[in-house]
Order: C-alpha cells, then structure tokens, then sequence
C-alpha cells in the first residue's frame, strides 16, 4: 500500500488533540499535539463552550504538529473530525454561532422536556406513550432526558428567541467545525440519528417530516446528511491560512466519538465490544440491526460503518472520576510525586499520574476493604437514567486509608462497567474478549480491575488514547479507497496486550458488584431530595 498521510482531531470535552496518521501496512502516528479550552459550569444545570476555542484550539494543533513533523501539506489526502457528539449550535446564515454551543453535559431543558415528551394521558414510564412508539419505530431512540439535543433546541426557542429568530442551521460540534473548514454544511448519520427525528431504518435514511411536526422542530434548520466516509467539502483558501494547510485538502463526514473509537479499536466484525474511559465512559458493540432496551436506557445509533448500528450504554463520568482523585483526594501526594521527578511538562503529568496511581493502587488489595465508590459524579445513564444521583463512598471505617479510597474510584467505574456491559448482553451474545480504548487503558492496573470485575479478557489496543483519530483516519482510508472496507482496517489496529481476569478475586467481586448496583436501587429518592 502507498504511504498516505492523513489529518484528524479529536474534539473532546476539555480539549482538541490533533493527530497526523501515516498509512501503509499500519497506521503509524506520526505526531499529535493537544489544545485544552475550558467548560463553563452554569448555575442553572448549563454547560457550555465557545465554538471560538473549538477553532481556535484546532488551528493551533494542527499548524504545530505539521511544523513538528516536517511533513508538507501538499502531503496531506484527507482531513476529518471525531468529536464529542449530542452538541447543540446554532450558526446564522454566514456560518456564525449565535451563541455558546451547549455541551452534551448541559440538563436545563427540564421544562422542555416535560412540555413535549411527558404530557399525555397515555405512558410508558414517565413518557407519552404515542410520541415514545413513533419515535422508537422511526429513530430506534427516543430524546429522553434533558441533555438530548432536541430539547436543547427548544430551550434556546423558549429562553432566547431572539437567537432562535436567527438561526439558520442547527449543528452539532464536528459539523461546524467542517463548516468553518470548508463552508460546506454536512452533519453525518450519527449525529443526525441522535437528534431523533431522524429516520434511521434501512433504505429509508432522512428527516422525518411528521417527527419534526409532532416535536414542533424547523425542518430549514436542519442541514444535509452524510455518511462518515463521504467528502463534505474541502478546505478553502482562508481556512487552510490559519490552519497551515494547503487549500482543496478532502474534508471527510468523519464522525462522534462512540462510533469512531468502536472503529478505531478494530471493533468492525458484528457483536464486537468496545470498553471506553476518557472524561465520560461506554460500552458498545457493532451490530446489523436496531436495538433499544428501554428500561436500561440502551440504544443503537447509525455508526461509521455503512448499514451498521452501534449499540451503546453510556456512563456520564469515567475518567473525570479520577481527575477528581488527582484534584481532591490525592493532589498532594501526587505534587510530591511529580516534584521528586522533576515533571514540569504538563503533557507528561497525565501519563505520570497513572504511574503513580498504579504504583498506590497496586499496594492495596482488591476489594479496597470492601469500601465502594458510586462513580456518579454528574448523574447516572446507563443503566438507570438519573441526573440526580451522585458519587459516594459506603462503607468506610476507622481503618479506612486514603489508598483504599483511591482505589474504589477505580472500582467503582469498574462496576459501573460490568453493569452496563450485562444490561448490554440481554440483546446481543455474551462476549468473551472486549477491547479498551482511551487514557483508562493506559493504567495497567485498572485493566486487571476491569477484567477481575468483569470476569472477561480486556485487550488494551496500542495507541489506546487515539483510537477515536484512528477510526477517523480509517473512515478517510477507506472514503479515499485506499482500503476496501472497515473490516480490512481491522488487522491495522495492533493490540499493547491483554488481561485476563484472576479467580481467586471472582467471589469478593461478585458479592461487591451486587451491593454496588444495591446502592443505587436503596439510594435513588434520597439522590432526588437533595439534588432536585
């Protein structure tokens, strides 16, 4: 195969991360670099960014990972975004944002919500029952809590209408982004299907008319759909100056985050598993057909890969569990850690910070004394859909330490896992091996949790914190026909190794796991009295 380089970004909750991919025989990173920007915390339950810093942060990367590379951007065949998905932009008709998109974590449209989907004298659950079928015949899903876009789309209509009177199109992140890229609108399948009044059953793909009528959504909003490997346009001449690249590069659809890490983990044959931990966390797995699972708040979106579906649990906070370990409970140790190494580069202190945190958790004995930690830090998903309930720790004692304590956190997403992973497999087959992706595969030890806790084989993928940029590069690998198809790319993607779980660990685990989903059950009307 031809040597072919190819640009991607990562768009992430805190930050972008700009990677250049060289593609033969392997996909081999050449070099990335990383742009943090900040989430504003609203009082009011909103979360928001600026889509400034989005650009801003892409621009940087990518001009100091093409000076670093020494790699001409004449050289460049493709260009594609993997970004955070169920964003909410709106953009006027020349291509502004008419305010801060708000994050897929941003919950204020409460009333939104209960206006339009829990009125009726007819329910499933806590939904009107006419609305909830014809959306989950027609999409497969339904906007059900008030971080979906669709209600994200009302409250701007209800507390803003005099940007709502402006609006052109209705975006989600990766699609302005390639609309500032190439002055081309385009949003691809999955982010469409998660707007949910998108008809996602075979040979029948496009806004739905009657969904846009019965949830009183502009059909002139919505822009043109794509698939991930189709060209929405390319870069143009002012774009590719402040990006440091050459103009009439191909910019591919590209995709969310949850379809391409499932790509890029080599996750492309059918019942395929994927493990995520980055901020957030997921379990999901490559499927030939829609599948929900209501009462455990389960789902399938249309993915990357052509006529298949990825079907997802979703936990709200992983990795941003041990950030708050780092900032809270271990931040001091952890400043006398990186001091005694003399660690400066903050591009060096995320990766030391999992050195460390093995070497303290490998000195404790699992089960952390039977002290477990709920990692529900903003919320719960999957399998319990709750924006109320929060992060505890039960179970400590006068012989608690702080070590013990760490190392629940870790348990505890691990839990968090297993329970969205067995919900999972009521609907597909039980999957022996399972494939992890994102900065939580680079901790050795919480590999063996997870695969102690889960009772499987985990396989850390090399290049785990860029699987998402891998998917991207392979969706531009196979748009430009480089390769066949998804399931060729599948041997590109190289395992670092494997963990197997331990059985002297199964029984203590088993009883720990059945308390940890016990805590939730006992615990849910308490969560709403303080948080509501």
């Amino acid at each position: 195969m031809k040597s072919t380089y190819i640009l991607t970004h990562d768009v992430g909750t805190t930050g972008n991360k700009t990677c250049l991919y060289k593609v033969d025989e392997k996909i081999k990173l050449v070099n990335s670099y990383l742009v943090e920007y900040p989430l504003y915390m609203l009082s009011d339950g909103g979360v928001e960014q600026k889509a400034d810093d989005w650009w801003d942060a892409v621009c940087k990367a990518t001009k100091w990972v093409m000076k670093q590379s020494n790699v001409a951007p004449a050289k460049i065949a493709a260009m594609a975004f993997c970004a955070q998905m169920q964003g909410s932009l709106f953009i006027d008709t020349e291509g502004r944002a008419l305010r801060n998109p708000m994050s897929y974590l941003d919950q204020r449209a409460t009333k939104q919500i209960e206006k339009h989907l829990y009125k009726g004298l007819i329910k499933i659950d806590k939904w009107n029952a006419l609305k909830t079928i014809k959306s989950l015949l027609i999409t497969g899903g339904l906007a059900a809590t008030p971080k979906d876009p669709l209600w994200k789309y009302h409250w701007v209509k209800d507390n803003e209408p005099e940007i709502f009177e402006k609006a052109y199109k209705w975006l989600d992140v990766k699609d302005y982004l390639i609309f500032r890229c190439t002055g081309k609108l385009g949003m691809t399948v999955d982010s469409a299907n998660v707007t949910f009044i998108y008809d996602t059953r075979k040979n029948r793909l496009g806004w739905h008319k009657g969904l846009c009528t019965m949830f009183e959504v502009d059909m002139k909003h919505l822009p043109p759909v794509f698939q991930s490997t189709d060209v929405i346009g390319t870069i143009t001449k002012k774009a590719a100056s402040e990006l440091g690249l050459t103009p009439g590069i191909p910019v591919f659809g590209g995709g969310g985050d949850v379809p391409l890490t499932l790509v890029g983990s080599g996750c492309t044959d059918i019942y395929n598993t994927n493990i995520y931990i980055g901020t957030s966390g997921w379990v999901s797995s490559n499927v030939d057909k829609r599948m929900v699972d209501i009462g455990n708040f389960i789902a399938s979106i249309l993915g990357a890969i052509p006529h298949h579906y990825v079907y997802v649990a979703e936990q709200e906070t992983a990795g941003a569990c041990l950030k708050w370990v780092r900032d809270h409970l271990a931040l001091d140790e952890i400043g006398v850690y990186l001091k005694a190494r003399h660690i400066a580069d903050k591009s060096k202190e995320y990766e030391s910070l999992y050195d460390f945190l093995d070497s303290v958790v490998l000195q404790t004995p699992p089960g952390a004394g039977n002290v477990l930690f709920t990692p529900w830090l903003h919320g719960n998903r999957s399998p319990r859909e709750d924006p109320y309930s929060r992060g505890m720790f039960f179970n400590l004692s006068l012989a608690t330490g702080k070590r013990q304590m760490i190392r629940s956190v870790l348990e505890g997403v691990a839990f968090h896992i297993r329970w969205m992973l067995e919900a999972m497999e009521k609907k597909i087959p039980i999957q022996q091996r399972l494939r992890f992706a994102g900065g939580g595969a680079k901790s050795d030890v919480w590999c063996q949790i997870i695969a102690d806790i889960t009772g499987r084989t985990i396989e850390s993928i090399e290049n785990e914190i860029n699987a998402g940029t891998v998917g991207a590069t392979i969706v531009c690998a196979v748009g430009l026909g480089i390769m066949d198809n998804f399931t060729e790319a599948k041997k590109l993607v190289g395992l670092r190794t494997s963990y197997k779980p331990r059985a002297q660990y199964h029984d203590m685990y088993n009883r720990n796991f059945k308390v940890f989903t016990q805590l939730y059950e006992k615990n849910k009307e308490l969560f709403k009295l303080l948080n509501y």
